[in-house]
């Protein structure tokens, strides 16, 4: 081995522990923030060292180099654009655009090296080679096409409902025998590219006829599953091209997706293959939601949440979708400092799949300098409620949804955070709108429960300044 690749192999060992590493860190809020710039950095590293390698190497001519560098700064600068101005609440979506673009171009990867192994000589191509291509036309473009839609649907331009059309399982099962067909050809050292051009053809349909079926309460689960297969195509691109850092960067990619989706299935008390026929979850409808049967609602205005909680000694907030719609993240932490500085116990209640992504409140309220200490996973958070004098919810439905404990609902077994459990329940929430799982929440009937309807940041803006009337701050 030369010096250069000695070098090179070297660099991207360091960038496999520098990944390793911040992949560890970030399993704590605590530690994330050190985490993510750990991983940027490993990153940069074997982008730099590959990029040496091909000026050593000379493989490409000026007008690649002229590509290469307008690429970069194409997608620097969409990159910079986007990380400065998505909204929280929009970041699931912007995973899914990534996820896109990972798969695509990983498909792209392989049919351009197929396109040059096959202008020489079919013989040419090792079976190795021709596997590898097969399998990153399949799995590169079911990600881009299906990813896409998942981001459409988080988006609202597509129907966040299951959308199933006559004969759409015929489809998709007929798609899936094209690729599988076409790839058992090529296996076999069929070395055709219109062979390959048709595999990729039902992959991108395959993504929409995968995905279009799956409501909108299940596309967290979807977007952390194709951020594995982008991962594993990114993999199966390093073989096609012999990059070690690609294998390695995608494999950690692939493994901790493929870890994340199973952890949020089991958090949603759904197998992923349930996930994948679809048919569940009803989106963002703001449907209005009938009365739990024998139940009222009993509605409560600022004045009367901001004397339950001024009085209480133990407040534990529970934070949902709501709160990041509204940006109340800092009047949640303000409400808390408040509560603090009169003596009041507060605590944050976090369900794994509160919001549209896994951590995604936890990410908000570090924004807001909520302390780590505060934050509370669901199994740590359960005990607590018990002893809570009041519990206020925040814009979450289904994850307080006393409904998951019986059978025969679309939640039914989903692990819940015991918010009926508190001596008494405030809701802060626009409407009585359904959640995605499209059923009434049996929390806002309970006896103890009040509904005060409002938008979630100017809701605990009237408590916190209710509050400060009450205790003189």
């Amino acid at each position: 081995m030369s010096t250069i690749n000695t070098v090179v192999a070297f660099i991207y060992l360091v960038a496999a522990i520098g990944f390793v590493v911040g992949l560890h860190l970030m399993n704590s809020p605590a530690t994330a923030r050190k985490g993510s710039p750990i991983s940027m950095w490993a990153m940069v590293a074997a982008v730099g060292v590959t990029l040496a390698k091909i000026a050593y190497d000379q493989t490409i001519t000026g007008i690649g180099w002229a590509m290469l560098a307008a690429g970069v700064a194409v997608g620097g600068f969409a990159g910079l654009r986007m990380a400065r101005r998505v909204k929280m609440t929009a970041i699931p979506q912007l995973v899914s655009l990534f996820n896109a673009v990972g798969g695509g171009a990983a498909a792209l990867i392989a049919i351009a090296d197929f396109v040059r192994l096959t202008g020489s000589s079919t013989s040419s191509i090792s079976t190795t080679a021709i596997v590898a291509s097969a399998i990153d036309v399949i799995i590169g473009p079911v990600t881009f096409t299906g990813s896409l839609i998942a981001a459409g649907k988080l988006q609202g331009w597509i129907t966040g409902e299951p959308v199933i059309l006559p004969g759409t399982r015929l489809i998709t099962g007929a798609l899936a025998i094209v690729g599988l067909g076409g790839a058992s050809y090529l296996f076999a050292g069929n070395a055709s590219m219109p062979v390959l051009m048709t595999i990729c053809g039902a992959a991108l349909v395959f993504g929409v006829t995968m995905v279009m079926p799956i409501g909108g309460a299940d596309m967290p689960v979807v977007i952390a599953l194709l951020n594995s297969f982008t991962g594993i195509a990114v993999a199966i691109a390093g073989f096609v091209i012999n990059n070690a850092g690609l294998i390695i960067a995608g494999a950690f990619v692939g493994a901790s997706g493929g870890i994340l989706t199973e952890l949020m299935a089991i958090a949603m008390n759904r197998s992923i293959l349930n996930i994948l026929i679809g048919g569940f979850g009803t989106g963002d409808a703001k449907v209005a939601a009938a009365v739990a049967a024998g139940g009222d609602i009993r509605r409560l205005g600022a004045e009367d949440a901001a004397i339950q909680m001024a009085y209480a000694s133990k407040v534990i907030i529970v934070p949902g979708y709501g709160l990041a719609a509204a940006q109340a993240q800092h009047e949640a932490r303000q409400l808390a400092d408040v509560l603090e500085a009169n003596g009041v116990e507060v605590l944050f209640a976090i369900h794994p799949v509160a919001g549209r992504m896994p951590g995604h409140m936890n990410v908000l309220l570090a924004e807001a300098n909520v302390p780590y200490t505060a934050l509370k996973e669901m199994d740590e958070a359960n005990p607590e409620f018990p002893t809570a004098d009041v519990a206020l919810v925040v814009g979450a439905n289904d994850v307080t949804n006393p409904a998951a404990r019986r059978p025969g609902n679309p939640i039914s077994g989903m692990p819940i955070l015991d918010v009926d459990k508190a001596k008494s329940i405030i809701v802060i929430k626009r409407s009585m709108g359904h959640g995605y799982a499209g059923i009434d929440n049996e929390l806002y009937t309970d006896p103890k429960t009040g509904m005060f309807f409002a938008d979630a940041k100017q809701g605990l803006a009237e408590i916190v300044a209710g509050v400060k009337s009450l205790v003189g701050a």
